[in-house]
């Protein structure tokens, strides 16, 4: 009984929920006109938090909003604000961003993203580290081909709220970590698990219809679905970025974009090769290449879910934080300073 999910009329009324959005003051927010000329002009919700020179562009996946980086948000932009700066954005389709009802791609997507930095000042060479999760992955992806991409890591899902809720919990994370206490900071008390917690944020955002609705989200789900990189296409950008300012990240128990699309990614990035005809569920993992070390940092960790930064928020900031370190380091040896 005691790993029983609370129902969503037990997540209302529980003193946390109205402190699962945590109140970060961002340094500067607003909202960006974009695509002019393509398909806009309209507006991209924004936030700037922390006031360092290094600055990090984190981009939220299918349905997620900028809060839901909150975690990061706060490890780098507040506890270390002297050092980074991060800035976080509603991707077209949700959030406090415009609608627009066309046809989205990720490729569009990151224009968006790179008008946004161009409208806070953010247009200095190698000046941006960028790190998505899952759909924010696949934007980075595209905005590596833009401007340039420092990291990619690794969602989905649209019954009653409460089976709703369930299912998005049960594709996106694992069943040790959603039966795990909340341990996340609170204000009032903790809810009793991680899954609860999650189950809080998803009810809020379901119920908040000008926030979250259904043709923004399957706009944005139609975007992700057709992205597609060949291995030229990623091999081209491992060139052209440099592999030593690239991570991949990716649990091998990822329900929503199954592991071996990762490792596609990464071989395509590492070696400009494409599907051997192995990708599969029974055997990918006892392939030779998938443990060994190459150029391209790589984080394949084994029974892991989707949302790898929620339920290793401390050792996923700190790859972050090594990655980048390291291409602060690289500007220096390139000659490029801010």
């Amino acid at each position: 009984m005691a790993n029983r999910p609370m129902t969503a009329e037990e997540l209302l009324k529980h003193p946390e929920y109205d402190h699962t959005i945590w109140d970060l003051k961002p340094s500067q927010e607003g909202k960006a006109p974009v695509a002019n000329g393509r398909g806009g002009p309209f507006n991209i919700a924004y936030e700037v938090h922390g006031h360092g020179n290094i600055h990090i562009v984190f981009i939220m996946g299918l349905g997620g909003m900028k809060y839901a980086w909150q975690r990061h948000t706060k490890d780098f932009a507040h506890i270390q604000a002297d050092t980074y700066s991060v800035l976080t954005m509603d991707n077209r389709g949700i959030g406090e961003s415009d609608k627009p009802f066309f046809r989205y791609t990720t490729s569009d997507m990151a224009r968006d993203v790179v008008e946004v930095m161009d409208h806070v000042g953010w247009t200095g060479k190698r000046e941006c580290h960028v790190a998505g999760v899952s759909m924010g992955g696949m934007i980075a992806q595209e905005v590596g081909f833009l401007e340039n991409l420092y990291s990619r890591a690794n969602l989905f899902i649209p019954k009653a709220i409460d089976v709703q809720i369930d299912n998005v919990k049960k594709n996106l994370f694992t069943e040790e970590w959603l039966n795990a206490p909340d341990t996340l900071e609170h204000v009032v008390k903790p809810f009793p698990t991680n899954g609860d917690r999650f189950a809080a944020n998803e009810l809020w955002k379901r119920t908040h219809p000008e926030y979250f609705g259904k043709s923004g989200f399957f706009l944005q789900a139609a975007a992700a679905w057709l992205h597609y990189k060949s291995p030229q296409d990623l091999a081209k950008m491992a060139e052209t970025i440099g592999k030593k300012r690239i991570m991949v990240v990716h649990g091998t128990k990822d329900r929503m974009v199954t592991f071996p699309h990762g490792v596609v990614l990464w071989r395509g990035l590492e070696k400009g090769e494409g599907r051997t005809g192995k990708e599969n569920w029974l055997g990918i993992e006892e392939e030779k290449d998938i443990w060994e070390e190459g150029e391209i940092e790589k984080h394949f960790i084994k029974g892991q879910g989707h949302v790898l930064p929620f339920e290793m928020r401390e050792e996923f900031g700190k790859w972050l934080e090594a990655l980048f370190k390291r291409g602060e380091e690289l500007n220096k040896t390139e000659g490029i300073q801010r």
